[in-house]
């Protein structure tokens, strides 16, 4: 099975730098426009299936990605961002401000975040192998979409590097709408393909 990762188009939130996590934000024009663009270039793959977060900005990213398709989408709860609780709609510039120490562990030291009320990278990471290893029991040989977000993507892709948590943000950076490969064999092994939009041979590991 080749699992296609892609993550959403840019939102508005994007643009205003303020998290979003589980909470509902709109794609702005370029974000369709990334979403419209990303579907012409998949276009020749036959995906059996789509499988997408629940939320809204990735519904709309799947809408505009396989528009000139009839291809089946199914929505999951399980592929939605990670939980950001009493964090989601602030601004990150507030945050960093006013919570500097949880801030760092979020971007430059994830395996030590841990803010109340929300998910840990370790718990996001758990239930995205989850999702995806149920998946590919069940899709032996397709070709399969994953429309999701960026830290749940990038915990799937740690994962399967054998990265420790504390790399989760090694380059490359996964853009609105980067899309990933990962490769499942016949034999139980998984291979990085496509790493957001680079061929994963060409990435300085």
């Amino acid at each position: 099975m080749d699992l296609h990762l892609i993550r959403h188009g840019q939102t508005d939130w994007n643009e205003e730098r303020r998290v979003q996590g589980q909470s509902e934000s709109r794609l702005t024009p370029l974000g369709e426009e990334q979403a419209i663009d990303l579907g012409k270039r998949i276009q020749s793959i036959e995906f059996t299936k789509v499988f997408c977060s629940s939320s809204l900005r990735t519904r709309q990213t799947a809408d505009n990605l396989f528009q000139e398709t009839n291809t089946d989408i199914e929505y999951i709860d399980s592929l939605r961002e990670i939980f950001l609780g009493p964090w989601e709609g602030t601004l990150y510039d507030e945050i960093e401000q006013d919570e500097p120490d949880s801030f760092r562990h979020f971007w430059q030291e994830p395996h030590l975040f841990n803010v109340d009320g929300a998910e840990t990278f370790f718990q996001l990471q758990e239930r995205a192998i989850s999702t995806v290893e149920n998946i590919s029991k069940q899709h032996h040989g397709d070709d399969i979409a994953v429309v999701s977000h960026g830290a749940l993507i990038k915990t799937i892709l740690c994962h399967m590097e054998s990265r420790p948590m504390h790399e989760l943000w090694t380059p490359p950076h996964m853009h609105n709408c980067a899309h990933s490969i990962v490769r499942f064999s016949a034999d139980g092994t998984r291979e990085i393909i496509q790493y957001a939009d680079v061929p994963f041979a060409e990435l300085d590991r």
